[in-house]
């Protein structure tokens, strides 16, 4: 497997951007989607409930309760949220969190444009009310989706770097930035679409994963590839240099076909890197698995004409016998 080199990293296309080229340059599919989404209407209620409770007092709970009562559960007393209003901890998340989001008209933006293609490419889809919260850092609900209500934590995207995540593994804190906040709400919405396979061989789990980044590319194009899975810049570099290494691999080893479950905490969980058992290791980025299954699907569309609907429908063995997939070399 090639070592890390110097990269170009492509940047993100501005939406308008996207729109003008589609208008002054051509009218293919791609160009029709963009101007479908355009036109698509969203009417997206965001509430920024961290703040009002930041600027509440023990006075403004009844409101609150009444505006929000799915977020005080009946069983606490008004004591405990009274005690939350003055505890520093507390108080301290609140006020950072304000200052990393004291302006979220960028996160609305995106937002709406995620839900845009999301109406586009599933009409029926009932959009939920936005709830901005905190979480005290709970990483692994850093985004809620019920169905009429969208939670996000953003006590979770604070940076890397942050003072709250000190201790925490690099791998871990890695994700919790802003940038990633858009993804992981278009991931949280696929766990919905895309259903989870019958049977338990890495191929499938692979091809599973690949679905679920698939459907960002698609309900989330405005995102970079590196923001869709979680990447840096040069842990995406590394994967596409080395594609056509990690498939052979897999192939000559005959994992595709394995229903062994330490595979998938080698090479589908999150994790500092994906353990192929070589010199090499530290240098891979995790859930590599999930970015071949990627790719797989990605080839499959190229070489079927299908729908997203139909793709999300078919099994993990049809897709990839009918993905004519060749690893990049």
């Amino acid at each position: 497997m090639k070592r890390k080199g110097d990269y170009f990293h492509w940047r993100k296309w501005d939406f308008l951007v996207l729109m003008l080229t589609a208008v002054l340059f051509g009218c293919g599919d791609g160009d029709k989607v963009a101007e479908a989404v355009r036109k698509t209407a969203v009417d997206l209620e965001i509430s920024r409930f961290d703040r009002a409770f930041a600027q509440a007092s023990p006075s403004d709970l009844p409101a609150l309760k009444n505006r929000y009562p799915y977020l005080f559960p009946e069983q606490y007393a008004d004591s405990v949220w009274e005690a939350k209003l003055v505890d520093t901890l507390q108080l301290e998340l609140l006020e950072e969190v304000d200052r990393a989001f004291a302006n979220f008209e960028a996160e609305t933006a995106d937002l709406e444009l995620l839900f845009k293609h999301i109406k586009y490419y599933f009409p029926n889809y009932k959009l939920p009310k936005v709830l901005t919260v905190t979480t005290d850092v709970d990483y692994n609900n850093r985004v809620i989706l019920t169905d009429s209500l969208l939670f996000l934590g953003l006590d979770n995207y604070l940076g890397h770097e942050h003072k709250f995540y000190a201790g925490m593994q690099n791998y871990i804190a890695a994700g919790l930035d802003k940038r990633f906040l858009i993804s992981d709400v278009a991931g949280t919405f696929g766990k919905q679409v895309v259903s989870r396979p019958r049977d338990k061989t890495l191929l499938s789990k692979m091809v599973y994963y690949g679905k679920e980044l698939y459907l960002k590319d698609k309900i989330a194009p405005f995102l970079d590839d590196t923001e869709k899975i979680g990447y840096s810049s040069d842990q995406l570099a590394w994967a596409q240099a080395n594609e056509e290494q990690i498939w052979r691999y897999f192939v000559e080893r005959e994992l595709l076909y394995s229903t062994n479950n330490k595979l998938d905490q080698r090479f589908l969980d999150l994790a500092p890197f994906s353990k192929f058992q070589l010199e090499l290791d530290n240098e891979s980025p995790g859930r590599i698995g999930r970015y071949m299954g990627w790719q797989i699907v990605r080839s499959f569309m190229e070489n079927n004409d299908l729908n997203l609907t139909q793709l999300l429908n078919l099994s993990a063995d049809e897709i990839f016998k009918r993905s004519n997939y060749k690893p990049k070399k």
